[in-house]
């Protein structure tokens, strides 16, 4: 008998209330599982260890095949698995990473926790990555890597960044949170970097709630991102731990578990999400001045994250909040797709401005999300893309264009 009878009555009845509201709304995203995965986070509840246990091991093995790389190495999310990457390479206070200010900001926030100043560069207009051309710019004595992402699931141009690295002598770190699926010159996201990370929170197409994971093809690189994860058993009374202090940043087994079953039907996943795709591509065809999402000439397969509108230059600020007050009143979840990272307080502490990034600002000001999973039907997408184009003229401002 609890307790604290009363206070698990109301818990309930208030969460009850929580989840009824959402099943009315169309949802910017909504995780995909299947019983295979119920059935295996089951397994793995009855297993005798719920970390770094067999779960992880299969996930992480499991991972590493899939992308056809060496080294899997499960963490408890993409940004610690950025700042445990960055931290094996040596980089940290006095050091500089290249990064964009646009995109999963989450993912560059590890640069600062590491100590060493992440110098923010432009981005290409058309995919939203980080352009190389700027990237290399900004290069100075103090630069140790470049990170680099796939926005919202198009990869960058990585042939010309991988070129950039080496002739500089710098790390290449490739952040793929946002696009697990897509490829580049025929090969998968997540093959580019010298160690490449994935994150497997909301919205991601292969969701565990949180987690992420490292993949690397440097054996060295593997074990020392081993090492900083955390703390084995095995080095409790050992007295040399301490020279490198490592992280509680471990993958549970429940979340390993949920992932194994979610990679397992990744083909499966995918697609219902391109059709999803196809209902809003031709949907937006009646949708004055609207383009289909750009995909770069040496892509083969972009696998979005979200479904991104771009408005034109039309839109105010104001009438953007609008558009999606008038979403929200029709049950649809909708957002501003990024808030730059030069934008954000922090980094105005530290010197960053509005202006310094104009391809940034023009691309985030106006570049709205809208609901975008495998639950979603033909007929909710034609709801969507009608609210929008309705709240688009009422706000005054004309078509929507790129």
């Amino acid at each position: 008998m609890s307790a604290f009878p009363d206070l698990m009555e109301t818990t309930a009845e208030d969460e009850q209330e929580h989840f009824d509201l959402p099943d009315d709304w169309l949802l910017l995203s909504d995780p995909d599982v299947s019983e295979v995965e119920q059935q295996l986070v089951l397994a793995a509840l009855k297993e005798p260890r719920l970390s770094a246990g067999r779960m992880v091991e299969h996930f992480e093995q499991a991972f590493a095949r899939h992308l056809g790389r060496a080294h899997a190495v499960a963490v408890a999310s993409g940004t610690i698995g950025v700042w445990l990457a960055l931290r094996a390479m040596g980089i940290g206070p006095g050091d500089e990473v290249i990064a964009s200010p646009y995109g999963w900001h989450q993912v560059a926030h590890a640069v600062g926790l590491t100590g060493a100043r992440v110098v923010f560069s432009d981005i290409n207009y058309w995919t939203g990555c980080l352009d190389p051309v700027r990237a290399a710019t900004q290069i100075t004595p103090a630069t140790r890597a470049i990170l680099a992402g796939n926005i919202n699931g198009h990869p960058a141009a990585w042939h010309e960044l991988r070129a950039v690295a080496d002739q500089h002598g710098l790390k290449l770190i490739e952040d793929s949170t946002e696009a697990i699926g897509s490829r580049y010159r025929g090969c998968e996201v997540g093959t580019f970097g010298d160690v490449s990370v994935f994150d497997f929170s909301q919205p991601s197409a292969l969701c565990c709630g949180e987690g992420g994971m490292l993949v690397t093809d440097d054996a060295t690189l593997a074990a020392e991102l081993r090492y900083l994860r955390s703390r084995s058993i095995a080095d409790r009374r050992s007295v040399s731990v301490g020279s490198r202090v490592p992280l509680q940043a471990s993958m549970s087994e429940l979340t390993a578990a949920l992932g194994a079953g979610q990679l397992a039907r990744l083909p499966e996943l995918l697609e219902r999400r391109k059709a999803v795709e196809r209902c809003y591509l031709e949907q937006m065809q009646s949708f004055e001045g609207i383009k289909p999402p750009y995909v770069g000439q040496d892509v083969d397969e972009v696998h979005w994250m979200l479904f991104i509108v771009h408005l034109g230059k039309r839109f105010t600020a104001s009438a953007c909040e609008q558009i999606i007050e008038d979403m929200s009143a029709e049950s649809i979840e909708s957002v501003l797709y990024c808030q730059p990272l030069h934008q954000q307080f922090h980094y105005q502490q530290l010197g960053w401005k509005r202006g310094q990034f104009p391809l940034v600002e023009r691309i985030a000001d106006r570049a709205m999300a809208l609901p975008f999973h495998g639950h979603l039907e033909p007929d909710h997408v034609k709801f969507i893309v009608k609210t929008m184009k309705d709240s688009s003229v009422n706000v005054g401002a004309g078509a929507a264009i790129y």
